[in-house]
């Protein structure tokens, strides 16, 4: 499927969203089994708040028709569509990279993208990612320790939430991921920016880094409604842990359903949806949204 066919599809879409008064601003959503994102809901109350026509739409690769568009096509019918800019989630947070024009320091450190912005004829990607865990870790966990973390996961949502929880004062970070070069590869990242003190190493033996780890965080898919399960065993979460999960649909995981019958400290999704959206929005419209009426709206799904 060509780009101009992608994109006058788009358009149309764009077309037939309800009008609002106010300056127009058109974002997406690029993924894989995404349309059960509560981000165009929320990107589109915090416009309406403001003013805008804000119109998010969901560019959802597993529904695009046979054969299906690559990443690289779908992200030229957005711009042609005229729109701001588009979220990217699973699984083109680090493929989207090679298509982008500038990097920002945040994106460049976690070595994965969610946010692109179209601006005078050029791509710039941003991680909100990061930012939106550390302000849900910072508001949510106040207080645990943070001597060691678990982190398991080391793709796109992992490289995010790792250098946030450096952000927010993690001294030492267990990470375990499926593919060992992927955790090894993250784990050079945060000792590089440690200049050499080491913060992070690669685990395998999942037993012996939760005993050793004051908190448990999946930045995994596992858990999603698509891939439903556990990351780690529930017999090795304690009720000394914190958990962490940056799987909201689900908002209520597998992960976070055991460790609140272990009595542990959990920390959903939602807090980070929430913020990365925030961040995005700002950077797509240059103005920035009521927190309040995004969150409401987010919790709106669940009523």
């Amino acid at each position: 499927m060509k780009a101009a066919a992608v994109a006058e599809t788009m358009a149309r879409d764009a077309v037939e969203a309800p009008a609002r008064r106010g300056p127009s601003v058109v974002a997406g959503l690029i993924g894989r089994g995404i349309q059960l994102s509560r981000t165009p809901a929320m990107q589109e109350a915090a416009g309406a708040r403001l003013g805008m026509r804000f119109v998010y739409q969901l560019l959802d690769a597993d529904i695009m028709g046979d054969p299906q568009p690559d990443l690289a096509t779908i992200l030229r019918a957005a711009e042609l569509c005229g729109f701001a800019g588009v979220n990217v989630t699973y699984p083109f947070k680090r493929q989207v990279i090679p298509l982008l024009d500038v990097l920002s320091d945040a994106a460049q450190r976690v070595g994965a993208v969610n946010t692109v912005v179209f601006r005078h004829g050029k791509r710039f990607g941003h991680n909100t990612d990061c930012w939106g865990f550390a302000e849900s870790f910072r508001r949510g966990m106040p207080g645990v320790a943070t001597s060691a973390v678990l982190l398991i996961g080391a793709g796109g949502a992992g490289g995010a939430v790792a250098h946030a929880l450096l952000d927010c004062g993690v001294e030492r970070i267990l990470v375990f991921d499926i593919e060992p070069a992927s955790a090894d590869a993250l784990v050079r990242s945060l000792n590089m920016r440690a200049g050499g003190k080491c913060l992070a190493g690669r685990v395998d033996d999942l037993a012996a880094a939760a005993r050793a780890a004051d908190g448990i965080v999946n930045a995994s898919p596992v858990g999603m409604a698509k891939l439903p399960g556990l990351p780690i065993p529930a017999d090795l979460i304690a009720p000394r842990h914190f958990v962490a999960d940056v799987v909201y649909f689900p908002l209520e995981t597998e992960l976070l359903k055991a460790a609140r019958e272990k009595g542990c400290r959990v920390l959903p999704g939602s807090g980070m949806a929430l913020f990365q959206a925030v961040r995005a929005f700002e950077l797509f419209t240059g103005v920035k949204p009521d927190v309040a009426a995004m969150q409401e709206t987010f919790d709106s799904f669940a009523r």
